[in-house]
């Protein structure tokens, strides 16, 4: 008996059916486990991303994508995610605005820039440049701005800047509302 049903033509549907059955069921009870795990390390790899524009931080509250940044209870800025398209692909930043919409720090989240060239982006001498700066200001040097491009990554440093010009007008356009 046992033979005839391994010489059947369905044993290999039934085979591979209970295979999947078996291996999504593993796959989804790991992704219970994984999961909380995951959005806490998220959590703390922000925090810790917007305590370094915002040292003083007490804590934050998201609102519409838009952190709310508290120091001692009082609002001390806001903070917003970007991206836009570098050289290599997209670039992540993360930006911190004071309370008078003027840039408090930048910070490059992801890329997959040029290393050596389009890769500075993440450097502090690139980042610096955006401190203090308004949206009216925001631009590269050779477009009438005040940011200095990369050598050899000026699409990088564009991407960057545009990303966060397009992003910033929108934010403070939802803040002032």
């Amino acid at each position: 008996m046992l033979k005839k049903f391994f010489e059947n033509k369905a044993y290999p549907v039934v085979f591979l059916a209970v295979i999947v059955v078996i291996s999504v069921s593993l796959l989804l009870s790991i992704s219970s486990v994984t999961s909380p795990v995951l959005e806490m390390r998220k959590a703390e790899e922000t925090k810790n991303t917007l305590e370094t524009i915002f040292p003083e931080m007490g804590n934050y509250e998201v609102e519409d994508e838009i952190y709310i940044i508290y120091r001692d209870g009082e609002k001390d800025g806001y903070a917003f995610q970007s991206s836009g398209k570098g050289y290599g692909g997209e670039i992540e930043i993360l930006v911190g605005l004071d309370t008078g919409f003027k840039i408090k720090g930048i910070s490059v989240l992801s890329h997959t820039e040029t290393p050596g060239l389009g890769a500075r982006i993440t450097e502090a001498s690139f980042t610096d440049q955006f401190k203090g700066m308004s949206l009216s200001e925001l631009a590269l040097k050779s477009e009438g701005g005040g940011i200095d491009a990369i050598t050899g990554a000026t699409i990088s440093s564009k991407a960057v800047v545009d990303a966060i010009r397009g992003n910033m007008s929108e934010v403070i356009d939802k803040l002032e509302k």
